[in-house]
Parts: structure tokens; sequence; C-alpha cells
């Protein structure tokens, strides 16, 4: 049996990590199985702060755990149209820095940018991630007029733009469908987003 998953047995915990000049506060619960996530990342030229929350189905209203992995220190600089550079190592690290196997990660981003498959950050995750992890992308502006489908959720009139790597298109915009909340962004995303910007303030 895989040592690791081993001690993911339910429980509740909390702890905050500072070393090499980064933080990382976990709290929620662990399971012994397959999981999905969403994660943002926020940051500035010297800091870095990622919310990663993993969660059973998608119509959860509430995470089963919350991740919060700052990084302080130089980040990537940046390179007009490639965000990616500076988001990608701060959303892999935290990703790697714990042991659930996730099936499938939410981001608040695009996965591909057109129809000629050029890589956004989602289908740069996927590659970095081993290709063994779903991707799904939903972003709140079209980076190419040709690329993704539009998902319409609550009453909002305002599409949000679904893509992904690793199932269709079309399934990623179902399952986006099916997520909890009644705005346009679902709940979860909503708070990775949260998390993000401002920490675990509440």
């Amino acid at each position: 049996m895989d040592e690791r998953k081993d001690v993911s047995k339910v429980f509740r915990y909390e702890w905050r990590v500072v070393r090499f000049g980064q933080v990382v506060t976990v709290a929620g619960s662990g399971y012994d199985q397959e999981m999905f996530a969403c994660v943002d990342t926020h940051y500035t030229d010297n800091y870095s702060r990622t919310a990663l929350l993993w969660f059973e189905s998608w119509i959860d209203s509430k995470p089963s755990s919350e991740l919060v992995h700052e990084h302080i220190g130089l980040q990537e600089p940046y390179v007009p149209g490639e965000f990616f550079r500076r988001e990608l190592p701060c959303i892999v690290e935290a990703v790697e820095s714990y042991f659930l196997d996730i099936e499938t990660i939410v981001i608040d981003g695009h996965v591909w940018l057109d129809q000629n498959q050029n890589k956004g950050l989602g289908a740069i995750l996927h590659d970095a991630l081993g290709s063994s992890t779903n991707i799904i992308g939903v972003a709140k502006n079209r980076f190419h007029t040709d690329c993704g489908i539009d998902v319409f959720r609550g009453v909002s009139k305002k599409p949000l733009i679904v893509t992904a790597a690793g199932m269709s298109n079309a399934e990623a915009a179902g399952i986006v469908i099916r997520m909890h909340g009644q705005h346009r962004v679902p709940t979860l995303l909503k708070r990775a987003d949260f998390l993000s910007r401002h920490g675990r303030s509440s």
C-alpha cells in the first residue's frame, strides 16, 4: 500500500509552515480517494499566493479541504501574453505539495487559446502534471472568437468560456453547468479566487 495514502484516512486539520521563504496553510479533511479541485493564484513581482480547494462531488457547495500556499521571493519576469510563466510554478508546487490524487482541476483561465491548439495556462499545466490530471479552464473573457464553449450560469447573460484537456470541451462545459452556485462563477472557483487574494481570513 502507498504509505502516503495510508495516512490519509478521514481527519481534520489546520497547520501553517514557514520554510525557505514559503508559507503553507492547510485546513479541512483528508480522504483516501480521488478528488476534484479548484485552483487560483494571485501574485505580485515578489510574492504569490495559490489557493487549492479539493472536493468530492461537482455539486458540492463547500470544499473538503483548502490549501493556501504562499511563496515569498521574486517571481518569473512578466512576459506579455505569457501569464502562465508566473502562475504555473505556483500551481504545480501547490498541487504536488499534498498527496491526494486529483482527477480533475478547474482553473480560472484558458486551456486552449484557439482552435489551432495554441496552449493556454491549462494545457501547459496538463503537460506539467504528466497529462494524468484533467484540466478544465473557466474564463470570463474569450481569448479568440473560435475557441471554447459558452456556458451561461444562473441569470447571468455573460457566458463563461470553457475549454479542457483530458476530456472534451463539451464534457467540461456540462461539469461547469452542474457546479454549485446560482451566479455566473461557481461557488468553489469563487472561493479559490478569494483565498488567493486574501488568504484564510474568513
